[in-house]
């Protein structure tokens, strides 16, 4: 069901008693959906939740708590509705082709900042499924500060990404720019994902919304966490709830790092939301040197997997030179998250084992 967020929320979520049957819950969903109320069910061990998706005014005259099996109505406070943990408290899995993000088994992320040649991709592709990534990432539109730098090779690169990931048999993202960029990546991708540069872009988020596509979502370089969970819920609001976040690091003082990764807001954000969550370290770092160990950080706090830019000979990479692993520096980071994995009780097969 495709909301509109201006003018309508999601006011609340009904909590069903221990005991309640199907029948109770059948009962309530038909009766919200013939208000032209939308339902999401959350089935934990012991409760299901009933988020309510529309116009809290639609229910004014309809005594839901005399319902059969109504425990209880929790009005939801928070700016973002459909993003809170209060709308939904069991943590989202968002599946891209046959990868669980969010799941007990953290994800890698890897591939080059470009696509620059059909044999480099493929080539990386190979290389980092090896030592343990399952979705292969690849820009074919760069949005960049000057606009006499690399742009990408655009659909010509989607081709080498696709023909890579189908060859490795990895799913594949690749950022969008623009709604016509959504258009020409759809067939080509399985996974947008929107930069940090229109993390407030607020039409690309709704058409991403409209794609019904997976979507990895990046903080902006200064926006708050609250800004970055209401960005989310235009994407969530379109009806597309398979959304991922991602830190990719702050605009501080600092100038030792590209930017500051923002470690605390791994936790907050699980604190705050269902959405599952992974880090970015080297377009926070800008350098490969701190890439390691920034990887390390924030599996150690929580992040659901990373993100990782690697090329087979990043000091001639067309963009983002300075931050890219080569593939066997990849290894030993996805080495160490191995075994980082088994203090956190996750599960990580290094080596694709």
């Amino acid at each position: 069901m495709t909301v509109n967020a201006e003018r309508q929320v999601c006011a609340l979520i009904i909590v069903m008693k221990p005991d309640s049957t199907e029948k109770n819950i059948s009962d309530i969903t038909s009766t919200l959906e013939t208000l032209g109320l939308g339902v999401h069910l959350s089935r934990g061990e012991e409760r299901t939740i009933i988020g309510v998706i529309g116009d809290k005014r639609m229910l004014d005259d309809v005594p839901l708590t005399l319902m059969g099996g109504v425990e209880k109505l929790v009005p939801i406070v928070e700016p973002y509705k459909l993003a809170s943990l209060s709308f939904q408290p069991v943590s989202s899995v968002v599946k891209v082709k046959d990868v669980l993000i969010g799941g007990p088994e953290l994800v890698m992320i890897a591939g080059p900042c470009s696509v620059e040649s059909r044999k480099q991709i493929i080539g990386v592709a190979k290389d980092v499924k090896k030592s343990g990534a399952k979705i292969l990432r690849g820009g074919t539109f760069k949005p960049r500060t000057s606009p006499y730098s690399f742009q990408g090779l655009e659909e010509e690169g989607l081709k080498y990404l696709k023909e890579a990931g189908e060859e490795t048999g990895m799913p594949v993202i690749t950022e969008v720019t623009s709604e016509h960029t959504v258009e020409i990546a759809f067939d080509y991708s399985d996974m947008f994902q929107i930069g940090a540069r229109n993390a407030q872009n607020y039409q690309l988020l709704k058409a991403v919304g409209q794609s019904q596509k997976p979507v990895l979502y990046k903080r902006g370089p200064s926006t708050t966490i609250e800004e970055w969970l209401n960005a989310a819920e235009y994407i969530m609001s379109e009806g597309n709830y398979n959304v991922v976040l991602c830190e990719r690091g702050i605009r501080t003082f600092e100038t030792s790092t590209r930017y500051t990764l923002d470690i605390s807001s791994i936790p907050v954000i699980k604190s705050k939301s269902h959405l599952p969550i992974l880090a970015d370290p080297s377009h926070a770092a800008g350098f490969s040197r701190y890439v390691h160990s920034l990887s390390n950080a924030a599996i150690a706090a929580g992040a659901d997997g990373l993100i990782i830019e690697v090329h087979p000979d990043p000091m001639h990479a067309m963009s983002d030179a300075a931050q890219q692993l080569t593939p066997s520096e990849f290894d030993l980071v996805c080495k160490d998250v191995a075994q980082i994995a088994k203090i956190v009780e996750r599960n990580f097969h290094y080596g694709n084992q």
